[in-house]
């Protein structure tokens, strides 16, 4: 037998062997698949479906084919519930991302109970949004709330914060900020503590101030977790509902009904599930396309 007749040979031997070992354990994938076909699929399937009828709860279904997506993009209140979404997404994602980042270089260095330190700052983090939510609202009245009493104890005058269609917005993000700056400081830490020494022995031995050092070593070499932090904080964002509901629920009026809140009227106080549904969709491709975004700029970062 030749040497390409052995090779063939074998080359047909162990592809049966692939498949015989696929056909025997092929069954062990089935409860798995069964799942991500239950949770995941079969719901957005379901919404496609959907989102092709105008629907109320307890009414009839009317297929309307793609006029709930066209009203989407006639519907004012959906217009600015997005702009309110971009606005809000967009401190509480980069006023999170420069305190983590201060805070991360903050506590790498070290000092007397850095430990105790670190553990304090982490510990809104670890309560649940709804009890944040509960627990700000109460700080937030302009009457019995105490952060208008510090106002006043410095001289400065109290502040409407929610009750406000001014400063609801930002009072929202100062909510976020407080909560999730904790979650991005310990990102970005632990891309600190990989971070190798040589290079900084050498911009010392070059004579390179500290911000150089930052600027030019410290920066490039944490983008990859920075990159990291900022599309989780981002997705966070996108996808922040129980704090506002709890505390707003969209209000004063309409000035804080982001895209998440326009999305639970319309489902669950309206009962217009099939406009809700065509809104879930729409929402779903924006924050993919975001993602994907993010990802490509993950992948930039770490080629260069």
């Amino acid at each position: 037998m030749s040497q390409a007749t052995a090779a063939s040979v074998a080359g047909r031997a162990a592809a049966k062997r692939r498949r015989n070992y696929a056909r025997r354990y092929v069954w062990f994938v089935v409860p798995a698949a069964v799942v991500i076909i239950a949770v995941i699929l079969f719901p957005w399937i379901f919404t496609i479906y959907v989102s092709a009828f105008d629907w109320r709860l307890g009414g009839e279904r009317r297929w309307v084919g793609f006029a709930n997506y066209e009203q989407l993009f006639t519907d004012a209140r959906f217009g600015w519930a997005v702009l309110r979404t971009i606005f809000y997404t967009s401190l509480a994602v980069v006023l999170p991302m420069l305190l983590g980042l201060a805070a991360a270089l903050s506590f790498n260095r070290k000092f007397p109970l850095r430990g105790l330190a670190r553990t304090i700052f982490i510990l809104p983090m670890m309560a649940t949004p709804v009890a944040v939510a509960l627990v700000w609202t109460m700080m937030f009245h302009p009457q019995l709330g105490v952060l208008n009493w510090l106002l006043v104890q410095f001289g400065l005058p109290p502040s409407l914060w929610v009750y406000s269609a001014d400063t609801v917005i930002p009072t929202l993000v100062l909510v976020e900020v407080w909560h999730w700056t904790p979650l991005v400081m310990l990102l970005i830490l632990g891309g600190l503590a990989s971070l190798p020494i040589d290079p900084y022995e050498a911009a010392k031995i070059d004579g390179a101030s500290p911000w150089q050092a930052f600027r030019y070593i410290t920066l490039p070499l944490l983008a990859p977790f920075i990159v990291v932090a900022l599309i989780i904080r981002t997705i966070d964002a996108l996808k922040a509902f129980d704090t506002i509901y709890v505390i707003t629920q969209g209000g004063p009026g309409q000035a804080s009904e982001t895209i998440n809140i326009f999305l639970y009227l319309q489902a669950f106080a309206f009962y217009n599930v099939g406009y809700a549904s065509a809104v879930v969709m729409v929402f779903f491709i924006l924050i993919m396309a975001l993602a994907a975004l993010l990802l490509w700029t993950r992948e930039r970062v770490r080629m260069t």
